[in-house]
């Protein structure tokens, strides 16, 4: 069992659980996954709410490969209103706020996120610990490898699973040292990785259980699956299924999904036949 401190909201879970995603951008690769308006995010939110989600992920930055990034300013004028819409409607429902920069994280938490979900693990902005340490919230650290827009030029590794792990040791490391005790880990499937390396951390992500922190997976709708299969992002809802049903069966403890109710899906049979 895991319990989350996220801002003074503790999130107890014995099973996985699913994260939806709310992408308030113009330029996410999943089309139907943009909210460019916070009247739209509200009704993704209450949508995904009523299928099961335990969390929701607002992010206001597309990081998919060769992303343009916005910077903080931009970022937080998209975000922040809908994370305080969000909170005010939905007042029991754990926001995670999708950020690599404190600046952003801080506002957003000041107003109802209790959780912060950083692709960079803290290293895209200094000051991101140091906030995260002092606002008392989960933190998501992700393993990348470059930037968004330079992270597929540069996808080598001796030993993905490994080099992965490696990070994860450090990282924790120092977040424990600068005082975040709530951690989760995301080991970035699609952000420096070929599918190749994705298939393979896919395989041995049950050797991230020795950090003994929540595992997350975020393979939803993304290209290993539709490039794998010869389609689109769109027609990806049965295979992102598979590929979460494989990470359950290998440890993965959230979901995060633009699909909730066939993730909770997925969750109570893997669940059912895991008993």
């Amino acid at each position: 069992m895991f319990t989350l401190n996220c801002g003074g909201r503790l999130l107890t879970f014995d099973a996985p659980i699913v994260m939806g995603i709310i992408n308030v951008t113009p330029d996410s690769f999943y089309s139907n996954s943009r909210k460019i308006n916070t009247d739209e995010a509200l009704q993704q939110a209450e949508k995904m709410i009523g299928e099961g989600a335990a969390i929701l992920d607002i992010g206001g930055q597309s990081t998919r490969p060769g992303s343009e990034q916005i910077g903080a300013k931009a970022e937080l004028e998209r975000v922040l209103p809908v994370v305080k819409a969000v909170s005010k409607k939905f007042p029991e429902t754990i926001i995670s706020v999708d950020t690599y920069h404190a600046a952003v994280a801080e506002q957003c938490v000041n107003n109802g996120a209790g959780i912060v979900n950083d692709i960079s693990g803290g290293s895209f902005d200094e000051k991101m610990f140091t906030v995260i340490a002092r606002l008392k919230v989960a933190y998501i650290c992700m393993h990348i490898k470059g930037t968004p827009e330079t992270m597929q030029q540069n996808a080598v590794y001796e030993n993905v699973t490994k080099e992965v792990l490696d990070y994860f040791i450090l990282r924790t490391e120092a977040c424990r040292n600068a005082g975040i005790n709530d951690v989760i880990i995301d080991p970035g499937l699609g952000f420096g990785k070929t599918i190749e390396h994705n298939f393979e951390l896919l395989r041995n992500l049950s050797a991230f259980e020795i950090l003994q922190k929540p595992i997350l997976l975020g393979v939803s709708r993304k290209s290993t699956i539709y490039k794998t299969l010869g389609i689109t992002a769109g027609e990806a809802l049965n295979g992102t299924s598979v590929l979460h049903t494989l990470g359950l069966l290998k440890g993965a403890n959230i979901l995060r999904v633009h699909d909730v109710k066939e993730a909770v899906e997925t969750i109570k049979l893997v669940t059912k036949y895991l008993k």
